[in-house]
Formats: C-alpha cells, structure tokens, sequence
C-alpha cells in the first residue's frame, strides 16, 4: 500500500478509483480501460500540478516520508563492492552513520552517511539517522583512511540532527561534530555529498563540508528543524510552517544562496514514487562532480573547498 502525505489527498482519492475500476475489471471482466486511462491521466496531471508548487512545510514532509530512499538504498544500488567498517577506535559503533569502501562506478571510493531504517526495528537500531559522537569519530576514521589511500569520499546526508542525549553529550557531540566538520575541511582528495533527505544542523553540516555539495530537489537542509525553530521563536509547535518558510530551507532557495552547488531532479511525486530513477540520477550528478574535481591537485582541492565556504553569503 503506498503511504500519503496530508497535501496529496486529491491524488489518493484518483489513484484509489483506478484501483476500484482495475479491481472490477479483473474481477468481472467489464471493458473500462478507457475510463482506466482517463483517471490514471487526470491521476498524473494532478500530481505535476500539486509538485510544482510544493510549499516549503509541504517539501519538509517529502523530505521525511517514510518511503523515501535511504543510505542503505543507495548504497544498494549505486556501488559495488561495498565493505563497511564499525567502530571509532575510541567508545563503540553507532549504526545511525554507516561507512566504508567501495567501488563508484569502477573507481574506488569511500562512502559515508546517515541511515535512519525503514521498519520499526531498524529505526530504531539506527537511531533514527541521528548520530552519537561516536557515529562522527568513525566518520573521522574513515576519512582519514581515505586520505591516506587518496580515495575520493561521498556522503549521503539524511538527519534531523545530531542525537541531543546526556550519554552523547557526555562523550562530547559537539567536540566529535567539529572535528568532523574539521576533517571534511582538511581532506586533499574530492570529496561530494548529497543532502537525500533531511540536513539537520551541525549533525549534517558534520559529514557535508565537500568540495560538491548536491542535494535531492525536495529535500531540506537547515540549521534546525522548522518545529524547533517555531518552539523557541515562538514557543508554538504550531507555527511549524510558518518557521520553514522564513528560514528558506528548500534546495531552491540554498542553491540561489550558494550553499548548496546543485539540485538533482527527483521523479514527479518524489524519490519515494521511483526511488531507482531518484538514485540514478543522484548517481550522475555525483559523477559529473567528482569529474570536474579531478583537474585539481591535492592543495587545489582544499583550496577550493575552503574558498566555496568563504564565499557563501557574500554575493547576497
């Protein structure tokens, strides 16, 4: 059964009908292919026209839909070879930020990101996607593995935000996020990261300081959650939409800004409608960053890096 956001009503209520009429089709054998056609028709042009115009709070909702792709989805699809490492050398594992070394269309590479699980059980094994300091050392480990065997890095950022709980705080999230933020800064190879699905704060900005910052066309990227954002402007929840739309957190509004460099194009409906077109076009986009890198040596690419940061806000 596919899942609905509140705003698609009008194509649920379409697409239900068609199922109506293909059921009695099947069942009884009567000829209404034509009509069939007519709603899946009416169905489609609903959809382009709800999707062109999504608000900012509406976008938020894509962005957090169950059924939108996530790292493990990717990971599935676009390397080969994939080895994942655990572990940070220093606490434990933290299964919110999956990573390790595969192979990118025939090169290799390594990757990195945010899994936040698609059922009960792996939700909560992963945390929901909101990483612990020891998620980010073992992103740091892995980057500086990179490095050391000059191995472009991608990340797949997808979280509400770092896991704000005592035991985290205890162990130094804020200590561990910057020095990923650091490590990403410090890299003398390409490195590329994709916003999936949600950028929450110092969480995301932690593993998406890259050369490439790309992000899926209704994702969101900000430094807190319109909710969050609401609570403590307003101290209303409910003023949650009103918070997404001033705090301009779409890939429209980043990419005019210069935070974010490019905006991947998801299927009518979003990623979670054809999910394998919605990572295969992330994959060409990641491909096409990594070839406009790889004119650059090691000081040109973290000069460029460092200059891309520098430069955001100031054509304003």
């Amino acid at each position: 059964m596919r899942s609905y956001l509140d705003f698609e009503k009008p194509v649920a209520e379409l697409e239900a009908k068609v199922e109506e009429l293909r059921a009695l089709s099947t069942g009884d054998g009567v000829a209404i292919a034509e009509d069939v056609q007519r709603l899946e028709a009416k169905a489609a042009d609903a959809l382009v026209q709800l999707y062109s115009s999504l608000t900012p709070w509406q976008k938020t909702l894509v962005a957090r839909h169950p059924a939108r792709p996530h790292f493990s989805d990717f990971a599935k699809q676009l390397f080969e070879d994939f080895t994942p490492l655990a572990g940070d050398r220093k606490y434990g594992e933290d299964e919110a930020i999956i990573g390790g070394f595969a192979r990118f269309r025939g090169e290799a590479v390594c990757v990195l990101g945010h899994e936040k699980g698609s059922n009960t059980e792996s939700r909560i094994r992963h945390n929901f996607g909101m990483a612990r300091p020891e998620g980010y050392r073992k992103a740091v480990r892995l980057m500086e593995l990179a490095e050391r065997f000059q191995l472009p890095v991608i990340a797949l950022v997808d979280t509400a935000g770092a896991y704000p709980g005592i035991g985290a705080e205890e162990r130094g999230q804020a200590e561990a996020i910057a020095r990923s933020t650091d490590a990403c800064l410090a890299l003398t190879v390409p490195n590329v990261s994709v916003i999936i699905g949600e950028g929450g704060s110092g969480g995301a900005i932690a593993i998406a300081t890259a050369n490439r910052v790309l992000m899926l066309e209704h994702a969101i990227y900000s430094v807190i959650s319109p909710e969050g954002a609401a609570s403590i402007l307003w101290r209303d929840t409910a003023k949650a939409q009103e918070a997404a739309t001033n705090m301009k957190i779409t890939a429209q509004d980043l990419l005019r800004f210069g935070v974010v460099d490019t905006i991947v194009k998801e299927p009518t409906g979003g990623a979670h409608r054809d999910a394998a077109a919605a990572i295969a076009a992330t994959g060409d986009a990641i491909s096409e960053s990594l070839a406009d890198l790889s004119g650059l040596d090691g000081t040109g690419i973290r000069k460029a890096r460092r200059d891309k940061f520098l430069a955001i806000g100031r054509t304003l």
